[in-house]
């Protein structure tokens, strides 16, 4: 039995290239998992090992490894940051105890540190932040803590201060033992003294030391008390409190250093083990009922427990499909029978493994605590409940957002077309956030994402992992319908053809929804006119109708339909009679009550160096997006904007050319909002174009 207390199961996230992929290779060289540093810009780094993520230099899947410091076992996982991809994020987040922020010192908090960070809020991880790349050019520590103050509303608790800056850092001072560590240039993370601190740091320490004191002891009535009365609290103490502080998220650890040149990084290991909890520390994870409400009870960790386990992520590699699995209470081994809750149905655990990004050790047993993974589930999904079949339950199940982005692709020759479909079920189970259906009229294959990039990666591993070849066409943006003007409405759905007929009648009110309600049904038939057991198939009727809406032909959003008169015979009415009178209704009112596009609006935050700042907003305005606000920062303007997601393909293009290069953005889906007539007009004769021409 291992102690729960020697675990720590950590993700690393941050905004793209704030160097997290860095900090996890510097981690594996610590802990001697590696011995030989690969680097993210060579494309060798232990856990992008996907062809790629080495290419291009971001992280697109998170990796999990597993390592040691100082007695203490740290499941680590590497999660990507750029914002197509942070349904990696949003799910490791799920199963982890708590989280390592990487922000880079000259970049300060970007886009989607913002994003990541609200995830980790939702979730409840507790923190420690790492400020990165301080050896850069017009790298500020003390910006980035304000900032993590004012845009996060985070309080950052400093706990080193850098020695140096840019060129000169040499090195960090630990604020808590009042110490300085210094590195040589030899760039080897063991070639550090441990000294006095420069006297000409010794007024900031003293302020800086004061400051983390005061904070730690707010979580302690007694330490504070003896604090203010002249008694300085003792080491431990004060590791004591800052370890309660963090695990309540009242504030967070804050480090410096470089991963890069192998500085300060023992600092923030010695931090996962001092500050960030056990798995045992943590608010146990709710267990809920099939329909997801919560049933008030708790998955508590601990061995002892019956078996649950919650698979967070779908892999297939060379040797087969992997489900990791996250276990919270009980034992796994190997030859146990395991029952998938979603399922209902039960399957052997044939091998186990400890995953090394992309190596593997077998294990024969796991238990509380431990994130490993399952080679060869059969019908494991992401966010399902693996669990002990004598006792049954669910946890909590995970939810994806749904894409915004979609692609029409075809194989190149009939040979490919099986193949197609295979590699891309394979990657559908992988990635929630990806998913793909059939067009019933022209049979294309459509591909559907969470941005331009995401889809540019699938189709990119299914021409190299699955060497399917493919034509494939221009993105389509996922429009919605829905309508402005209420109206009142009759339908009769009569037939009389040889025996029995058919007869329906509804009297019914069609109205615009509440934003975001979807459709909703309703009856007032009073006087037993339309019989309550016709209602469901009427309501069915009008539901299935909401896939294709009048205009264009897209999903329609925020309706309301109230019924509230009818008839019906008494020998003729069936539910499939009324069935068919609501889908005649559907067709017949909506085109009267004011149909309307939609199309769905990012959010945009663009960073630009000062002097393009006016071509950057002159740009957006002409793609039609209101400007929501400007934040100065150090190097340069963060834009933050509402742009339709039409108007924003190639963008990146476009914003590297008005800046020479040294602009970055990123969008995530913010809402759906009506379109003006014009845009209206041509996606409406883009549809009618290509029903033609597939005709």
């Amino acid at each position: 039995m291992t102690d729960l207390s020697l675990y720590r199961n950590i993700g690393i996230f941050a905004h793209v290239d704030a160097g997290k992929t860095t900090t996890t290779e510097r981690i594996l060289k610590l802990t001697g998992k590696i011995h030989k540093l690969g680097e993210v810009h060579e494309g060798e780094s232990t856990t992008d090992f996907m062809e790629q993520e080495a290419e291009r230099g971001i992280t697109i899947q998170s990796a999990a490894v597993t390592c040691e410091w100082k007695g203490h076992r740290l499941n680590v996982i590497d999660t990507p940051g750029h914002v197509d991809f942070t349904v990696e994020v949003y799910r490791s987040l799920k199963v982890l105890d708590g989280g390592i922020g990487v922000f880079c010192g000259s970049g300060g908090v970007e886009p989607q540190s913002e994003t990541n960070w609200r995830y980790a809020n939702e979730s409840e991880v507790a923190r420690i932040i790492f400020v990165n790349k301080l050896d850069r050019i017009g790298a500020n520590f003390l910006n980035v803590v304000d900032q993590v103050r004012d845009v996060l509303g985070a309080n950052a608790l400093v706990m080193t201060l850098p020695i140096g800056t840019e060129d000169t850092f040499k090195g960090v001072v630990d604020l808590l033992e009042n110490k300085a560590y210094v590195w040589d240039e030899s760039g080897q993370p063991e070639n550090y003294s441990v000294e006095d601190v420069p006297a000409d740091m010794a007024d900031d320490v003293a302020m800086y030391r004061e400051q983390l004191i005061e904070t730690a002891v707010e979580v302690d009535d007694d330490l504070m008390m003896a604090y203010m009365e002249g008694e300085e609290p003792s080491i431990e103490d004060l590791k004591r409190c800052i370890r309660k502080g963090t695990r309540d998220l009242t504030f967070f650890p804050t480090f410096c250093g470089s991963a890069f040149k192998n500085k300060g990084m023992q600092l923030v290991l010695d931090a996962v083990v001092d500050y960030l909890p056990a798995p045992t520390e943590v608010d146990p994870q709710e267990l809920t009922d099939e329909e997801g409400n919560p049933t008030g009870e708790k998955a508590i960790v601990s061995a002892d427990e019956p078996l649950k386990a919650l698979a967070f992520k779908i892999m297939d590699d060379r040797f087969g499909a992997l489900t990791f699995v996250r276990i919270y209470s009980g034992k796994l081994n190997k030859g146990d029978t395991i029952l998938n809750s979603f399922t209902g149905k039960t399957e052997r655990v044939g091998r186990m493994v400890e995953m090394q990004a992309d190596e593997r050790n077998e294990l024969s047993h796991a238990q509380a605590g431990d994130i490993i993974a399952i080679v060869g589930m059969k019908n494991v999904q992401t966010g399902h409940t693996l669990c002990d079949p004598k006792h049954p339950c669910t946890l909590e199940a995970m939810v994806f957002p749904d894409p915004v982005i979609s692609i029409a692709v075809a194989p190149k020759d009939k040979g490919s077309t099986e193949k197609m479909g295979v590699a891309i079920g394979k990657m559908v189970a992988e990635d929630p956030s990806f998913r793909v259906e059939t067009d019933e009229d022209s049979g294309e294959t459509i591909l559907k994402g969470m941005g331009e990039l995401h889809l540019d990666i699938k189709v990119d591993i299914l021409k190299r992992t699955y060497g399917v070849e493919m034509v494939v066409g221009q993105p389509q943006v996922a429009y919605r319908e829905t309508i402005t003007t209420p109206i009142e409405d009759s339908y009769t759905h009569k037939k009389q053809s040889g025996g029995s007929g058919q007869f329906g009648k509804i009297d019914y009110r069609i109205k615009p929804g509440e934003p975001n309600s979807g459709f909703t049904f309703s009856s007032s038939v009073v006087g037993g006119n339309v019989p309550k057991e016709f209602f469901p198939a009427i309501e069915k009727g009008f539901k299935g109708m909401m896939e294709k809406g009048p205009l264009a032909g897209f999903p329609v959003l925020d309706v309301e339909i109230e019924l509230y008169d009818g008839a019906f015979h008494a020998v003729d009415s069936s539910a499939v009679a009324f069935e068919i009178a609501a889908k005649g209704a559907f067709r017949q009112s909506m085109p009267k009550a004011g149909p309307q596009l939609l199309e769905p609006l990012m959010k945009v935050d663009v960073f630009t160096p000062e002097d393009h700042v006016g071509d950057v907003i002159g740009d957006l305005n002409r793609r039609r997006g209101m400007i929501n606000g400007q934040e100065p920062g150090a190097t340069g303007v963060r834009i933050k904007a509402e742009v339709p997601l039409s108007e924003m393909f190639g963008y990146i293009g476009h914003l590297r050319t008005m800046t020479s290069g040294r602009g970055q953005f990123s969008m995530e889906f913010s809402q759906y909002a009506p379109c003006p007539a014009n845009v209206t007009e041509d996606v409406i004769a883009k549809v009618k174009a290509r029903e033609a021409a597939e005709k």
